[in-house]
């Protein structure tokens, strides 16, 4: 395929890209790897008695869909039958090409039969692995941009505690030397990973995946996922488990239909003569290309008849309020939250959500609200609101039709709440960046931006809790304590002697009187778990545990430099009777010991005094 401005080669029938030329140029594309290898989607999908295996949707028979002067459009297909060693999904994979356009579009629809066998998908994405001699410098945002290591550094290197994460020990640019590399310091939310790629400053030009619409990716707008990283790599995840582990995995029942469509994605590509000296010039002008593309979503180019366009879809409007009338008399306004629609579900389904589509925006400064261009069919209308513990969720469910406008009326978030605030630790905004982070460990050199980045996006900070609490564990006093300096932002395991023990952390806390038949609550909101169990005791660290979450989470976010995984929120009852006058300490144990590894990210903790009836 071929406009003039771009060329790119596709295998037949298989559908893989093995050649992508802009202006003239060589193949951007890495020669050194397998054809099928070097621009593909693919899936990781589980059966019990096989295990996780990688299909790259390669089709078995293609066709031309349209070939005129202003777009082409290839079909790639692959249509599943009994006794076949792929993935048990029908595949039509597109590619397509406008004319005066600088790139070109990809999109996937995918389809499960009823009574196909039963099988778990957990991971949907398009690769591009570019030529490491052209690419040298990466760009996710307007501050994580710079030059890059190469993979000959990373095989170089030093393995650090799992495969990703490499310690640069003599890499080919001396400056790199003693960071560590790791593809998930390059992660972020799905709600600003709309843009990112590599710069090539020898031929003045870059390669950038553009995603404009979060509609078809799992999880919604907090879920984090993969980037570019070196390779060089590029990717557009639409299906993972990072941050979140099986729970967000499509499990598929024998007799379930599913279908849908994955994209379009638009492959940019862009030159300017400064980039030379100056590679970020391509960034910015990356950026205003894809606000154009979100501004052109749907777009009406696709001619799959399973891409819904913009006159078949509906829209949402409203305004949102939050009630906590220990905050504020009558329900107000909920600026800058979140609302969305997402398949029917519980309060808080959402984030677990990968089979549908998901649709997001943020309220403005009276809370009003305006989902647009949603797809026809039945959904929850969801919301978060920062500043309040909880999940919300419309009463009643949302039918989008073609061309409809709905107001949605009774929007109002009854935030959890049980009686006064007696203390309160942390930011209820669903990750734990407001709690002390350390420096990493002096052996790992900080990577250079023009900017500092989040300091959670380091490699080892997991280890530095046993370095900075050796034999005690962390105690917090209320009303002397700050929590930006002495709350660690992940309660952790500690390596005694080479084995990883639990620990307890203690808040201390005064009261200076107590309605011992009175119901007091605890409410405790986590950012992130995994593979943890939080026990929690009032004043006797030995007794039975008042609280317990049992063994959960495979969110795993401290080890991939995260801040947050899945939200979880619990509120404890507490009886007047386990408090005392004077002094008191809550006990929160983390019993687990398997790894490193094992964390709990606090989100925030509130104590309330006796229940007020409304």
């Amino acid at each position: 395929m071929s406009n003039g401005i771009v060329s790119i080669r596709l295998t037949v029938p298989g559908g893989a890209v093995t050649n992508i030329t802009y202006n003239g140029s060589d193949n951007l594309l890495l020669p050194e790897d397998k054809e099928a290898d070097r621009g593909h989607w693919n899936i990781v999908w589980n059966m019990t008695e096989r295990g996780k295996i990688i299909d790259n949707l390669e089709g078995t028979s293609y066709k031309v869909i349209v070939q005129n002067e202003n777009q082409t459009e290839i079909s790639f297909t692959r249509t599943w039958t009994v006794g076949s060693t792929n993935a048990p999904l029908n595949v039509d994979k597109r590619f397509v090409m406008l004319r005066d356009s600088p790139g070109f579009y990809s999109y996937t629809v995918l389809e499960r039969l009823k009574g196909w066998p039963v099988f778990d998908l957990e991971n949907g994405r398009m690769v591009f692995k570019l030529d490491g001699n052209m690419f040298d410098y990466m760009a996710m945002s307007d501050v994580r941009q710079r030059y890059m290591p190469t993979s000959e550094d990373r095989e170089n290197g030093e393995k650090l505690e799992y495969k990703e994460a490499v310690l640069l020990t003599n890499p080919s640019n001396p400056d790199f030397k003693g960071e560590v590399d790791d593809k998930y310091l390059y992660s972020c939310d799905n709600k600003d990973n709309k843009v990112h790629g590599w710069v090539s400053s020898n031929l003045s030009s870059g390669f950038w995946m553009i995603t404009p619409s979060n509609e078809f990716r799992s999880g919604g707008p907090l879920k984090q996922d993969l980037t570019s990283h070196v390779g060089p790599t590029v990717l557009s995840v639409f299906i993972s488990t990072h941050y979140a582990g099986v729970d967000l995995a499509l499990k598929f029942e024998s007799q379930e239909y599913w279908k849908k469509v994955l994209g379009p994605v638009f492959i940019y590509l862009n030159s300017d003569a400064s980039a030379k000296t100056n590679p970020s010039v391509l960034w910015s002008d990356a950026k205003k290309r894809m606000l154009e593309e979100v501004a052109s979503w749907p777009y009406s180019f696709p001619n799959s008849k399973e891409f819904v366009k913009s006159e078949q879809r509906g829209a949402l409007s409203g305004q949102l309020l939050v009630q906590d009338r220990f905050v504020h008399k009558k329900a107000a306004p909920a600026s800058s939250s979140y609302v969305g629609l997402a398949p029917l579900g519980k309060a808080g389904s959402w984030q677990f959500e990968s089979k549908g589509y998901q649709f997001w925006t943020q309220t403005d400064e009276d809370g009003s609200f305006s989902i647009k261009n949603v797809i026809p069919g039945n959904y929850s209308l969801f919301a978060w609101v920062p500043g309040f513990v909880g999940d919300y969720k419309h009463a009643s469910d949302i039918t989008i039709t073609p061309g409809s406008n709905i107001q949605a009326t009774n929007v109002v978030f009854d935030a959890p709440r049980n009686g006064p605030t007696l203390w309160e630790l942390g930011i209820p905004d669903r990750s734990a960046a407001e709690f002390f982070i350390p420096d990493p460990d002096s052996r790992f050199k900080i990577h250079q931006y023009k900017q500092p980045v989040e300091k959670f996006r380091q490699y080892g900070l997991w280890a530095r809790y046993g370095e900075l609490y050796p034999q005690k564990d962390l105690v917090f006093t209320v009303g002397s304590s700050n929590y930006s300096q002495d709350w660690f932002f992940s309660q952790v395991t500690r390596n005694v002697g080479g084995q990883y023990v639990g620990t307890t952390w203690q808040i201390l806390f005064d009261l200076k009187d107590v309605d011992k038949t009175g119901n007091y609550t605890l409410q405790l909101a986590l950012a992130s778990i995994h593979y943890a169990e939080l026990q929690v005791r009032f004043n006797n660290p030995k007794s039975a545990p008042h609280f317990t979450t049992g063994v959960i989470g495979k969110d795993n976010a401290i080890a991939r430099h995260g801040i947050r995984g899945l939200y979880r929120f619990y509120t404890i009852p507490v009886p007047g009777s386990s408090l005392l006058v004077g002094t008191n300490t809550i006990f929160l144990t983390q019993t687990q010991i398997q790894s490193p590894f094992v964390e709990i990210m606090y989100d925030y903790i509130r104590l309330e005094g006796p229940t007020v009836s409304h």
